[in-house]
């Protein structure tokens, strides 16, 4: 050790204070080991917090405030044309961050996990290396590692220099509303900010490089959002590439090509949301036996655990579904896992929510799975237009289907389009999760009117037993 170096030691050392690291490292402070958090940022909550999940889902919620008040006009309230103080939207999105933020740290302070501003780096299997610290080492018994994950940029764009050319953090910080606005990505981070850009006033087109929308999601949850954005939006284009971006002062000269064609239109602005990567580069993997695979996720078992037994990984680093939620629960298990206990991340059911404006939810089996695992599924669709709380909502372009085993009566997955899907999916999630069968939610008594009993609609178009809509006619 160098003099003047300071080597601390600690239990657990988690990497990254995201979702997956701070639920890490509070489920392993609640069971008795000594956690410290090392990350670059000053506080804890990582890019969902900051930079993605809980910022979006602020400015998504004013953006359903507008719809709402236009919804409103046929149904005999009249607003006045809403006028919009970006200054305060912004300070409105900060003061949420700042209260979710200040309660991670205040939860860190009372569950005794040190929180320490720097960069980690492996020296060793047992030992980091931190930059831009006051500590400049510390040994572990222990380690999680979760760095996350960040924005794939667009090769075109390599070269832009000037801010108009956003990844979804630039977007976030909302600077302006322009005039005209590309999105490059037809995701659900593209989809999202688009109508939040959109709803504000901006001449949104995205470009998609397959073709549809969603790829991955079932196509008939899509369909209604995609119904939706042909009207929010300037224009819709498939099959369609960026060949090509210069950015000037005043906005980007744009390439499109489609079908060996091209042609250029010129934006204030663009947005690429074309995905991300893992954050596994620059760690010092090197000195350790963590293993990377093929598109640089760490690799791990079901215990969280890398090829290194004193090491674990989780989140958006080890791949899969990037989600906040996938993270916590992978952290948990880790955590529990280090602690001695019986943990493993075995689940059905992880949800997916896409807050758009009609929102999509999904868990479990998808019809895409199913066709692609060859597997004999029932599924059972009940659209919205006959539920009598949609449509004193305006919301009949919704739509709930359930996939069950014809055999078992298993319900497999659920999927849903329309308003407040984020919440109603979970109900989903506990049915695939638990091994519910169509009779166990045919028997649960849901509230009327509401939206949840459309999965009781659903559940008894496959019984036999719906009430608000004709089941078809069972064969034999």
């Amino acid at each position: 050790m160098v003099m003047g170096e300071f080597v601390q030691e600690t239990e657990l050392l988690v990497i990254g204070s995201g979702p997956g690291g701070y639920a890490a490292a509070f489920r392993a402070a609640d069971l008795g080991l000594e956690v410290t958090i090392v990350d670059t940022a000053e506080r804890p909550g990582g890019a969902c917090l900051f930079r993605g999940c809980i910022p979006s889902k602020t400015l998504l919620y004013l953006t359903e405030l507008l719809h709402d008040a236009r919804r409103a006009a046929p149904m005999g309230i009249a607003f006045a044309e809403p006028t919009i103080d970006l200054a305060a939207v912004r300070s409105w999105k900060s003061q949420v961050i700042d209260r979710l933020a200040g309660g991670l740290v205040s939860l860190s302070r009372q569950r005794g996990v040190q929180l320490i501003r720097g960069r980690a780096e492996f020296a060793s299997s047992t030992q980091v290396r931190l930059h831009d610290a006051e500590v400049s080492g510390i040994k572990f018994r222990h380690c999680i590692l979760a760095t996350g994950s960040r924005p794939i940029p667009l090769p075109e764009a390599s070269a832009a220099q000037g801010g108009r050319v956003m990844t979804s953090t630039g977007a976030l910080a909302l600077a302006d509303v322009p005039a005209s606005l590309l999105v490059v990505g037809g995701g659900y981070v593209g989809l999202e900010l688009g109508s939040v850009y959109a709803s504000l006033g901006s001449r949104v087109v995205q470009v998609e490089l397959g073709d549809r929308l969603l790829p991955g999601t079932d196509p008939d949850l899509v369909e209604p959002l995609q119904r939706r954005l042909e009207r929010l939006f300037a224009a819709l284009h498939f099959n369609t590439r960026v060949s090509e971006l210069n950015e000037a002062e005043t906005g980007v000269s744009v390439t499109l090509e489609s079908a060996g064609e091209k042609r250029r239109e010129r934006f204030e602005r663009v947005l690429v949301a074309i995905g991300r990567h893992a954050n596994s580069r620059n760690l010092g993997l090197e000195n350790t036996k963590i293993r990377l695979d093929a598109h640089g996720y760490v690799v791990v078992d079901a215990q969280q655990r890398t090829d290194d037994k004193r090491i674990f990984a989780v989140g958006d680093v080890v791949g899969g579904a990037m989600l906040a939620h996938k993270a916590i629960h992978e952290g948990k298990t880790a955590a529990e896992v280090i602690a001695g206990r019986p943990a493993a991340f075995d689940v059905r059911a992880i949800p997916a929510v896409v807050y758009t404006d009609p929102q999509i939810a999904w868990c479990g089996l998808t019809e895409a799975d199913a066709r692609r695992e060859d597997r004999n599924v029932r599924i059972a669709r009940f659209p919205w237009k006959f539920s009598g709380r949609a449509l004193t909502m305006d919301a009949p372009e919704g739509m709930t289907k359930i996939l069950i085993d014809p055999q078992s009566e298993r319900i497999l997955g659920v999927g849903m389009v329309g308003r407040n899907v984020e919440a109603l999916i979970a109900e989903g999630v506990l049915a695939v999760e638990m091994g519910a069968l169509a009779q166990d939610l045919a028997l649960t008594i849901h509230a009327h009117p509401t939206l949840s009993e459309t999965l009781e609609e659903a559940d008894g178009i496959f019984l036999g037993s719906a009430t608000h809509i004709l089941p078809p006619r069972r064969k034999g």
